[in-house]
């Protein structure tokens, strides 16, 4: 006799708990197939799961009220994002109130205004509206549901009336005529952003906060006049600072010169000045609306510049701010036309940086021109002999893969492939021990050399 249980003892909580797996299976399935799954996906996965179990003993739960059950309550009970009745209700700058965690969802994601009234704020500072939670608390109460505040994971420490002060002290100290305030002021908000988070966030609460960072720079620009070394390391590594905290990244890209400064930083500044703006700018292209932006700016030249000049100190920011833009592929057309094959090809031929840079020679393969230009520039016994002599199998499978698109577009070049594998078997190797992405590319040229591709002639 099949198992009932108590899932099964009413049809409606069969149906609900039929309803609820299906929707647990497929949150599970995003946060096991897609690595870019957000905490927002666990917590909805977390819920679901409650609910089942209280589900299956009968017990009302409010994460399943939550999730599931349309809530017969006052409006203004109800987070205009969430739809849901809020468990911590706050309020904006705008007068709007709203649960804490979907407003502070919306504002990392780079929003500067009030969801409800598109309203540009002033600042980002969520104040506790006390009334309102009172109220929902009572509703609650009387109707024997349990309101569960949600743990907040990762909360920034709050900032004090004093530090405010003193952080907008310092941005205008920033404005001020005398150098040495500049200076002072600069170096302790690049210190500040560096060991607390909290400061990195009041950079988002006014929306002057950035340009008035930037005026000591826009200033000596302006005025044709002499940009001091140090005060240019410490605004330009405040950039970075601030682009480490996600709901930052999109505000200052998008804030005006913001990216030209960076440029122009990556050209003249210090060593240790042109690592950190190649190193803001990968941490603001984790958007891809920040990839857009930085590469239709010209950043990617500058870029391969500092990367051709090599110096140790910045190389590894640097490629790491390439491979980051080349993921969008516009940027790719950008780089190729921008000298990067020519530069990265020499590097790694050099033995220099060759794991990160066989990376983004990969990604510039699945171009056109940039695959050309490899077979041009003498890629192909290269990149065999990388195959041949790495022990990292990554690297491998960059080569391979490069290889055989160079090979598909330019037949020249099988003559090269066909006398490695005769006389050391690199390929067959390959596809027999490289991870699968290898494997499948070895396999693929050695298809090719089987059928017997023309390789005597055709330029």
């Amino acid at each position: 006799m099949a198992k009932t249980g108590a899932l099964s003892s009413h049809p409606t909580a069969g149906a609900r708990a039929a309803e609820l797996k299906k929707e647990l299976q497929k949150l599970v399935k995003t946060i096991v197939d897609d690595e870019d799954y957000s905490v927002h996906t666990i917590d909805q996965a977390k819920a679901a799961l409650c609910a089942l179990r209280e589900l299956k003993f009968h017990k009302p739960s409010t994460a399943s009220l939550r999730l599931h059950e349309p809530l017969s309550c006052p409006e203004e009970f109800i987070c205009p994002l969430s739809k849901k009745l809020m468990s911590d209700p706050v309020i904006l700058s705008s007068g709007q109130t709203y649960d804490r965690p979907f407003i502070q969802r919306w504002l990392k994601s780079g929003n500067r205004t009030c969801p409800r009234t598109q309203q540009v704020l002033s600042h980002t500072v969520l104040t506790p509206n006390h009334l309102i939670s009172e109220m929902i608390s009572q509703w609650c109460e009387s109707r024997g549901i349990e309101l569960q505040i949600p743990v907040q994971h990762g909360v920034e420490e709050a900032v004090t009336e004093a530090e405010r002060h003193h952080f907008f002290s310092l941005l205008d100290k920033l404005s001020a005529a005398a150098l040495h305030q500049q200076k002072e002021a600069a170096k302790e908000l690049r210190l500040l952003t560096k060991n607390m988070p909290s400061f990195r966030s009041l950079f988002g609460e006014s929306v002057d906060a950035i340009p008035k960072l930037l005026v000591p720079l826009l200033g000596a620009k302006s005025r044709g006049g002499v940009l001091h070394t140090d005060l240019q390391e410490d605004v330009i590594t405040t950039l970075l600072n601030l682009s480490i905290h996600d709901g930052n990244k999109k505000l200052v890209a998008e804030t005006p010169m913001v990216v030209p400064l960076l440029m122009e930083a990556l050209r003249h500044g210090s060593i240790e000045t042109r690592s950190n703006a190649a190193a803001a700018i990968f941490t603001l292209s984790a958007l891809d609306s920040n990839k857009e932006l930085i590469g239709k700016s010209g950043a990617l030249k500058p870029l391969i510049e500092l990367l051709d000049e090599g110096h140790p100190l910045a190389m590894k920011d640097v490629a790491s701010a390439i491979f980051s833009l080349c993921i969008l592929h516009e940027n790719k057309a950008r780089a190729v036309r921008d000298g990067a094959v020519r530069v990265i090809l020499r590097k790694i031929m050099d033995g220099v940086l060759v794991n990160e840079l066989l990376a983004i020679l990969a990604m510039l393969s699945t171009h056109q021109r940039g695959a050309d230009e490899m077979g041009e520039l003498g890629a192909v016994p290269c990149l065999l002999r990388i195959v041949r002599e790495s022990t990292c199998e990554q690297n491998k499978e960059n080569c391979i893969a490069i290889l055989y698109t160079v090979c598909r577009n330019d037949r020249t070049k099988w003559t090269a492939v066909r006398e490695e594998e005769s006389s050391h078997g690199t390929i067959s190797k390959l596809a027999q021990d490289g991870t699968c992405r290898a494997k499948r590319k070895a396999n693929g040229i050695l298809d090719r050399l089987r059928k017997g591709v023309n390789i005597t002639h055709t330029a």
